[in-house]
């Protein structure tokens, strides 16, 4: 006779932790590696991006961060500023109703990616002088309604080093967003916990009614990461 065992049991059921998935290291693949793809293969919002059809578990994070602050409605004019692989850009287009007719979305990066419907893909590193003129062309002489930026730059494992890169892209971001938004417009931009740049918050402050730090729920809990929601542009400054 078979011998069974109940919900009680030692053999019965494994539980959520005993059913994760552990990558073994194999020959030629770092530490890191191994761990960052056994993170991958357990994330949930990873699962979740491939299953609705979202290029990265980043859109995740727009989503709730639109949904906390309403950030996107439709026919808005947004920028993606860092947009590869293109999950932001996507959760914006369907946000923004934008379409290949008329498109609504600008995204730029330095990496290729594959097109998306109703966006407009730059390849060009923003850090270059020509990419906000390329950016301000794309728009076609319209203010943008939002400026996002999901951008890192790559991390040297010094936290100072890897802080002042972040805040350096952040501040190139705000100063942008400056020029290019209409009144009453947002940016959106990524830091790292520690805050941003006491400069930088007063800039922000002096050009919008509000500013704070939200950390979505997708931003994974041992992140460093941060994002800067900024609304209520007040205008662009007069030129001397």
């Amino acid at each position: 006779m078979a011998k069974t065992t109940g919900m009680g049991g030692g053999a019965g059921r494994k539980s959520d932790k005993d059913l994760k998935v552990r990558v073994k290291t194999s020959k030629g693949r770092k530490i890191g590696s191994t761990l960052w793809l056994q993170r991958q293969l357990n994330d949930p919002y990873v699962a979740r991006a491939k299953a609705e059809g979202y290029r990265s578990r980043a859109a995740y994070k727009l989503k709730e961060l639109d949904e906390r602050y309403h950030l996107l409605r439709r026919g808005m004019r947004v920028v993606d500023l860092g947009a590869a692989p293109g999950g932001w850009s996507q959760v914006a287009a369907a946000a923004t109703g934008s379409t290949d007719a008329h498109p609504l979305v600008v995204g730029i990066d330095y990496l290729d990616m594959d097109p998306i419907p109703g966006v407009l893909l730059l390849k060009q590193d923003f850090t270059d002088d020509a990419a906000p003129a390329m950016l301000v062309e794309a728009l076609g002489g319209s203010k943008a309604d939002i400026v996002l930026s999901d951008m890192a730059a790559p991390t040297t494992g010094h936290k100072a080093t890897d802080h002042l890169r972040i805040v350096h892209l952040v501040e190139l971001a705000a100063d942008f967003a400056i020029q290019v938004l209409a009144p009453g417009g947002s940016f959106v931009a990524k830091v790292l916990q520690g805050g941003t740049e006491h400069e930088l918050l007063a800039l922000l402050k002096r050009h919008f009614a509000s500013t704070l730090h939200a950390k979505p729920k997708a931003s994974r809990p041992e992140s460093a990461e941060t994002y800067l929601v900024a609304r209520g542009f007040k205008g662009t400054p007069p030129q001397d």
